[in-house]
């Protein structure tokens, strides 16, 4: 057994640690009061629900072991639970940088697991009836962050009816018709959901959220079907949107079918929330929106040029033509002109599908973005910055606070993704380097072996011409042949040229001179110090305007996250321009091997023609020798002699061998030389 640390969580009183021996952390929740019998029926019917429910996103109860129970301070049963270390979701929305929303991913990763557990307690005929951040806690599973229900306090067992009508759960998140103690079925979940959802998406609650539901519920209540939000503004006039505000942290993909779910969820009518049931899968439309959601494909494509991102939902089966033709709708590149690349320096693979880009799970699902590079070069490269500030100022002074440190936050975001960009060009650079060299290897290796033809070749050549030229006399000869060898040698010394490759090796040694130094480059690394410093600034001065004014009036002094603003954009201003400066050397080192490709391509097509020509040529040279050799015979079938000599030749025939034994070498072999005779063909004129 070990010892590790537990919770030990009081009812209405917070928690505390204790050690305990044990063999894994669990959670104990034990009651220090005397309860009213309506509150004891609500502990021990929590403590009932907990033990019958098993689903991974709603928290699990355990067993308390027999020597924990003697910390019970009354007859009121422990309740065991699995322990979850990473905090609530409160604990999540409360960092600075998620001021302004979660990113894409964690949203996603709510929808999916609270959804679940939602659903999960309904199918079981529980309302939650107090679903909150504080009530959603976070698991480290496997190396995935898992959300998971709990307090099940106000949990209402369905078993007896589906109308309820006590008067539960915390106000914020509650339903219109819990706290004007009106009936209500599980349709009050939806609304606590959906406001959960909102605020994740958005860093606040989506109706006034600086007020209490009593106060902005009169003025909420005659909302559109469609609103899922509402702001007062500086006049006092209330504004309803049915779109997700600016800024957050969301694809431009993802916010519409989002935004569907919400409208659908904050619905004012608990009737009609939630889209009623569909007959044919017996399902809320909610529900059935939310899963179409998330079996979303979604392609997030960084344009370089221009530093925006262009989010694309991919149709089944979508091939990566079609979502090239869709790039070069929005963004005006065209298809050919389009290079799409990972992270990794990879292009896009033309033969798979569009999806093959995408991650099959909601991890990382906004870092996934491919990059997208314009072949042509464009000469405004990143002349364009797509973060702006907000164009409307808000009246409530922390939620500008909150802006300010999204808009740094988001500058780092910005730099991080270009500087993947960047990378990826670099690793891009390096691969076709690669290509390069293995291309020059080939092309250096067939010009030797040319250059050693055509050296053979050329010495044989002459030596025939010179050998014919000597016996010519003797009465062996042939003008065609004799023309035929003449052409054969003024092409061997043109080819010697096609086999001369130092004009490309000198190219391509500058060019890996180039890169070189664009590796050992110091904006080859990250440039990022600045503005990290200057994003912890902004989120500690965020931090201290939360626990200085918890309600800050305009007047409050904002003079240093104006400062740290202006800092942030003339930081980024410098390391931009510093970026799009080695991204450009780096694209044009690209482009110069581009074009030495068909080069050395064309360099390697005259040389394998060059050889070929060459190999003709010495074919058709044994053909006319073999030739000659067949008109000697004929010649010499009527009027050969043979003449036995020994150690003595005649000099006209030694030649003729010598030319034959030369192109023929079995002429030399010991079959043709008899001991101390020479069997020679004598041909009469």
């Amino acid at each position: 057994m070990t010892y590790v640390w537990i919770n030990v969580l009081f009812f209405f009183f917070g928690w505390k640690c204790i050690l305990f021996e044990s063999s894994e952390k669990i959670a104990v929740k034990l009651c220090r009061l005397e309860l009213t019998p309506r509150n004891k029926d609500r502990w021990i019917r929590e403590i009932q629900i907990m033990k019958k429910l098993n689903h991974p996103n709603v928290v699990t109860a355990r067993e308390v072991p027999e020597e924990m129970k003697r910390i019970a301070l009354n007859d009121l049963p422990l309740l065991g639970m699995e322990y979850c270390s990473r905090g609530d979701l409160r604990k999540m929305l409360s960092k600075p940088e998620n001021c302004c929303g979660l990113r894409e991913s964690e949203v996603l990763s709510l929808l999916n697991d609270v959804g679940s557990g939602i659903q999960y307690l309904h199918k079981n005929k529980i309302i939650h009836r107090d679903l909150k951040p504080e009530n959603i806690v976070l698991q480290d599973v496997g190396g995935k962050l898992v959300h998971k229900i709990i307090d099940l306090g106000y949990a209402k067992d369905l078993d007896q009816g589906s109308l309820c009508t006590s008067f539960v759960g915390t106000l914020q998140y509650l339903a219109p018709e819990l706290f004007e103690n009106k009936p209500y079925t599980v349709t009050v979940d939806y609304w606590s959901f959906g406001t959960v959802l909102f605020e994740c998406s958005c860093g606040f609650r989506p109706f006034l959220h600086n007020l209490q539901p009593v106060q902005w519920a009169s003025k909420v209540k005659n909302k559109g079907p469609k609103d899922i939000m509402a702001v007062e503004e500086i006049s006092g006039e209330i504004s309803f949107s049915t779109h997700l505000p600016c800024p957050n942290n969301l694809s431009s993909a993802l916010e519409e079918p989002l935004e569907n779910v919400l409208q659908l969820m904050l619905t004012w009518d608990p009737v009609q929330r939630g889209g009623g049931i569909n007959p044919e899968g017996r399902r809320p439309r909610c529900f059935e929106l939310l899963d179409q959601l998330l079996a979303m494909k979604v392609v997030h494509v960084l344009n370089i040029a221009t530093s925006r991102v262009h989010s694309f939902k991919l149709s089944a089966d979508e091939n990566l033509h079609s979502l090239q033709k869709r790039i070069e709708a929005e963004v005006q590149v065209t298809v050919t002109d389009q290079e799409l690349l990972y992270k990794t320096g990879v292009s896009l693979d033309p033969r798979k599908p569009a999806a093959q880009c995408v991650t099959d799970t909601l991890v990382r699902w906004d870092s996934n973005a491919i990059f997208l590079f314009s072949k042509s070069l464009p000469e405004n490269l990143g002349s364009l910055n797509s973060r702006k500030l907000p164009e409307k100022v808000q009246p409530i002074l922390k939620k500008v606070w909150a802006e300010s440190v999204s808009y740094v936050c988001g500058l780092k975001e910005d730099y991080n993704l270009l500087f993947q960009g960047q990378r990826a060009a670099m690793l891009s650079l390096l691969y076709h380097n690669t290509n390069l060299t293995r291309l020059k290897t080939r092309m250096f290796a067939d010009s030797q072996q040319l250059k050693a033809k055509l050296e053979f070749f050329k010495s044989s050549i002459q030596y025939d011409l010179e050998k014919y030229i000597d016996q010519m006399h003797y009465g062996i000869f042939s003008e065609k042949m004799l023309k035929a060898w003449q052409t054969n040698e003024e092409k061997t010394a043109s080819f010697i040229q096609v086999a001369e490759v130092n004009h490309l090796d000198d190219k391509i040694m500058a060019l890996h001179s180039e890169i070189v130094e664009l590796q050992r480059s110091p904006f080859a690394r990250r440039q990022g110090d600045v503005i990290e410093k200057l994003e912890e600034k902004a989120k500690e001065l965020y931090r201290q305007l939360k626990i200085t004014y918890p309600n800050p009036d305009p007047n409050t002094d904002s003079s240093e996250m104006v400062k740290i603003l202006s800092q942030a954009m003339q930081n980024q201003d410098k390391i931009l321009k510093d970026l799009y400066a080695h991204l450009g050397k780096i694209l044009l080192s690209k482009q110069k091997i581009v074009e030495l490709f068909p080069q050395i391509e064309k360099v390697l097509d005259d040389i394998g023609e060059a050889e070929q020509a060459v190999m003709q040529m010495q074919t058709k040279r044994q053909r006319e020798f073999w030739q000659l050799l067949k008109i000697a015979c004929v010649r010499l079938s009527d009027k050969m002699t043979i003449i036995c000599l020994e150690l003595t030749l005649d000099l006209p025939f030694l030649y003729l061998l010598d030319i034959l034994g030369h192109v023929f070498p079995v002429l030399n072999e010991p079959c043709f030389l008899m001991s101390h005779h020479v069997c020679l063909l004598y041909l009469q004129k």
